[in-house]
């Protein structure tokens, strides 16, 4: 067997160590520009808020009140009967920090609408939750091979479960995810919509989550970031109809 050249070696080393170089740097370009965020004006904006599950580890929501953040979306459940384990730790630490609490659901393709709404209300149980409970459905994380029609039929069994159990959803997706799924569908519901333009939709919406990978004291590595989408005189309308 014939040993290639040192020189030969040394040269296909260099050419693997750039190729990863540039797999690397193009990573970092997509994280720092292609999905960065945008401006967000604090005049238009002023109330600004996050979302947190398991994957933030330990919270402290004091900090998180203090940084100026008021309101957190918390992940209770996904699917037929996956429930958050830190879902009551969070709702907790929040409700102490005097930050307004909304609980979410990751919705699966694959799983049936009842199911889901089920799983979720057993893990909200009776908790005061100010801003209500939201569905998060969005095609990450989710089988591509579901025909968008079963997607929504079971979307829509889920919410007829909650709305006929007394809950007002909201729902959240994102801008493509708004297009092939809620468009035209599913009107009278609040929309939180996730989008990294400065025009996030031409709709009405009532929370934008801005950014993947914001800074927040209290929280170790990227937090979401989300904005109301009305002036502090709304949010103060808000605050006097939870307490």
């Amino acid at each position: 067997m014939r040993i290639p050249p040192l020189k030969d070696i040394i040269i296909a080393i260099l050419f693997l160590v750039i190729a990863v170089a540039l797999v690397l740097t193009a990573i970092w370009a997509y994280r720092e520009y292609m999905t960065s965020a945008p401006y967000v004006d604090t005049e238009r904006y002023p109330v600004r808020g996050i979302d947190v599950s398991s994957h933030n580890g330990t919270v402290d929501f004091k900090k998180v009140k203090k940084d100026g953040y008021e309101f957190v979306f918390i992940k209770a459940t996904e699917g037929g009967d996956f429930k958050d384990s830190r879902f009551r730790e969070n709702y907790i630490g929040a409700g102490k920090a005097g930050i307004l609490r909304g609980a979410y659901h990751f919705f699966r393709f694959d799983k049936d609408g009842v199911d889901q709404a089920v799983n979720f209300l057993q893990a909200i149980g009776h908790r005061k939750l100010e801003l209500g409970l939201v569905i998060d459905v969005e095609e990450e994380g989710n089988p591509d091979n579901i025909p968008t029609e079963d997607v929504k039929e079971k979307l829509q069994r889920m919410l007829e479960f909650l709305n006929m159990m007394g809950h007002r959803v909201t729902l959240y997706t994102n801008v493509q995810g708004y297009e092939k799924y809620f468009l035209n569908t599913f009107a009278g519901h609040p929309l939180w919509i996730c989008s990294f333009s400065r025009t996030p939709v031409d709709v009405d919406w009532s929370f934008w989550q801005y950014d993947h990978h914001g800074k927040v004291s209290g929280i170790k590595g990227d937090a979401d970031l989300n904005a109301f989408s009305g002036s502090r005189e709304d949010w103060d309308k808000i605050l006097n109809q939870v307490q």
